[in-house]
C-alpha cells in the first residue's frame, strides 16, 4: 500500500457529484461565514491575553498575523478555484502531497475545529451568565459550571451548541442568513467601541511601546493567530457556492480586508485606553469601557460579544462537520459522517454527532485551552497550502486557474518561513500537547483509515 497515494482528478470530481450539497452561497455569504469565524474571539478575548505578552507592540503582533494570513490567503484563492471542493486544505494536501500528509492535516483540522468551538462556547456561557448577573438573575452553579468548578454541568454552553447544531442540520442557506445577521451586528458593535475609545486614549499608555522586545510581539502574534483560523472556513464551503471559481476567492479577499482593519484598530484603542498590564484578559473590550465611564457602552458591547461569540462557533461546527463529510467519503473515517439528508441536502448524522461531541467537550470537561495548541494547526494548514500552490505549478500546470497567486514562488516561500517562524514561537508544553493529538490520529489512519480508503481501493481495483 501507498501512504502517499493521491487523489486524481477524477477521483475528486466524482466524490463531488455523489455528495450533492446545495449550491446556494454568494461571495458576501462566504466573506461574512470567513468574518464570522476571525472577528469574534480574536478581538474579544485574544487581543487582551495578546497585550500582556507584547504589550502595546501587539499592534505590531497583529499586523504581522495579518501579513502572513493575507499572504497565505492569496495561496488559498489559487487552490480553491482549481480545485472547488469542501475539505478545504485537506483536500489540497491529498492532490498534491498524498494520502498521508491529508490525513495529518485533517486531523489537525479537527483539533482545531472541535476544541474552538468547545472553548468558545465556554467562554460564551461565562459572558451570558456575567449579562444575567448584572440583570439580577442568577444560575445554580450545579447547572452553570463544569464539574472542575464545583458544578454538575455547564448548561448554557451545551445548549448553544444544541441550538447551532439544529440550525446547521436544517439547512446552510438559512444558516447563512443569520450568520449575516450577526456579523453585521458584530462589525456594529465593534466600530463603536473604536468610535467611543479613539477619544479617551492616553498615549502614555503607548511606553514602553515593546516592554518585552520582539521576542513578545512574535510571542504575541503566535498567541492571536488562532483567531485567523477563518480563512480556512471559508474554504470547507466551495462546494456550496453558486459560483466557486469566483465566489469562493472574492470572498477570502473581501474577509481579509476586513478583518485585519478591525483588528489593528480595536488593538490600538485598547492598549490606548488601558495600560496593558490592567487589561482584564476574558473581558478586554468591555471592560475597556467600562473604565472610562461609558458603562451603557460596556454593556452593548458586552451584549455584542454574546453575539459575536454565536458567529465564531456557528462557523466552527460547520467547518469540522465539512471536513468530517470529506474525511468519510474518502474512506478515512467512518461512512456515517459522509450521508447526506435528503430533505435538507445536508450531512445531518454527522452535524448531530459533531454537536453531540461538542457540547460535552464544554459541558463536563475542564477546559483551559491553551490558544497556542489551536494555533499550530492553522499554521501547519498554512504551510500545506503554500507549499501545495508551488508544487502544483509544476505538476498540473494546465489546469484553470480563476485567480492566481501572484509572485510565485517567493510568496509561498515567504508565508512559508512566517509560519515557521511563528511555531518556533510557541512553548514547549503546547507542543506536547499536540503531538499527543496526532499520534491519537495516527492510530485512527492505521486501524481504520488504510483498509477503507476509497483512493487506495479503487487503485487496488477492489
Amino acid at each position: 500500500m501507498d501512504l502517499f497515494k493521491k487523489k486524481s482528478l477524477d477521483q475528486l470530481r466524482d466524490s463531488v457529484k455523489k455528495t450533492n450539497l446545495q449550491k446556494n452561497l454568494r461571495a458576501k455569504d462566504i466573506a461574512a461565514l470567513g468574518i464570522g469565524a476571525v472577528v469574534g474571539v480574536g478581538i474579544f478575548v485574544a487581543t487582551g491575553e495578546g497585550a500582556h505578552s507584547a504589550g502595546p507592540g501587539i499592534i505590531l503582533s497583529f499586523i504581522l498575523s495579518g501579513i502572513v494570513a493575507c499572504l497565505c490567503g492569496l495561496c488559498y484563492c489559487e487552490l480553491a478555484t482549481m480545485f472547488p471542493v469542501a475539505g478545504s486544505t485537506y483536500s489540497y494536501a491529498y492532490i498534491a502531497f498524498g494520502e498521508f500528509t491529508a490525513m495529518i492535516i485533517g486531523w489537525c483540522l479537527t483539533a482545531e475545529y472541535l476544541v474552538a468551538v468547545s472553548a468558545v462556547a465556554s467562554g460564551w456561557s461565562g459572558t451570558f451568565r456575567g449579562v444575567l448577573t448584572s440583570a439580577g438573575i442568577t444560575l445554580p452553579k450545579a447547572i452553570a459550571a463544569s464539574p472542575s468548578n464545583g458544578g454538575i454541568i455547564d448548561v448554557p454552553a451545551v445548549a448553544i451548541i444544541l441550538i447551532l447544531t439544529a440550525l446547521l442540520c436544517y439547512g446552510m442557506q438559512q444558516s447563512s442568513k443569520i450568520n449575516n445577521i450577526i456579523v453585521g451586528i458584530k462589525i456594529l458593535i465593534i466600530l463603536l467601541f473604536i468610535f467611543l475609545g479613539a477619544s479617551h486614549i492616553n498615549v502614555s499608555n503607548y511606553k514602553p511601546f515593546m516592554p518585552y522586545g520582539w521576542k513578545g510581539v512574535f510571542t504575541g502574534a503566535s498567541m492571536v493567530f488562532f483567531s485567523f483560523i477563518g480563512f480556512d472556513a471559508i474554504s470547507t464551503s466551495a462546494e456550496e457556492a453558486v459560483d466557486p471559481k469566483k465566489d469562493v476567492s472574492r470572498g477570502i479577499i473581501l474577509c481579509l480586508i476586513v478583518v485585519c482593519i478591525l483588528y489593528v484598530l480595536v488593538a490600538v484603542v485598547l492598549t490606548g485606553i488601558v495600560p496593558y498590564k490592567e487589561i482584564v484578559s476574558d473581558n478586554a473590550v468591555p471592560d475597556a469601557l467600562g473604565r472610562i465611564g461609558i458603562n451603557w457602552g460596556s454593556a452593548l458591547v458586552g451584549v455584542g460579544a454574546i453575539v459575536g461569540m454565536v458567529s465564531v462557533m456557528l462557523t466552527m461546527l460547520y467547518g469540522q462537520v465539512r471536513i468530517f463529510m470529506v474525511m468519510s467519503r474518502d474512506g478515512l473515517m467512518p461512512k456515517i459522517f459522509s450521508k447526506i439528508n435528503k430533505v435538507h441536502n445536508t450531512p445531518v448524522k454527522a452535524t448531530i454527532i459533531t454537536g453531540i461531541i461538542a457540547s460535552i467537550i464544554a459541558g463536563i470537561l475542564p477546559l483551559r485551552i491553551i490558544v497556542e495548541f489551536l494555533s499550530i494547526g492553522t499554521l501547519l494548514s498554512f504551510i500545506i497550502v503554500s507549499m501545495g500552490v508551488i508544487y502544483l505549478r509544476k505538476s498540473m500546470p494546465d489546469i484553470e486557474r480563476k485567480f492566481k497567486c501572484p509572485g510565485v514562488p517567493f510568496t509561498p516561500i515567504i508565508t512559508v518561513l512566517c509560519c515557521l517562524l511563528l511555531l518556533i514561537s510557541m512553548r514547549k508544553i503546547t507542543w506536547i500537547g499536540f503531538l499527543i493529538w496526532l499520534c491519537l490520529g495516527l492510530i485512527v489512519y492505521f486501524i481504520y483509515g488504510r483498509t477503507h480508503s476509497t483512493v487506495q481501493n479503487e487503485n487496488n481495483g477492489q
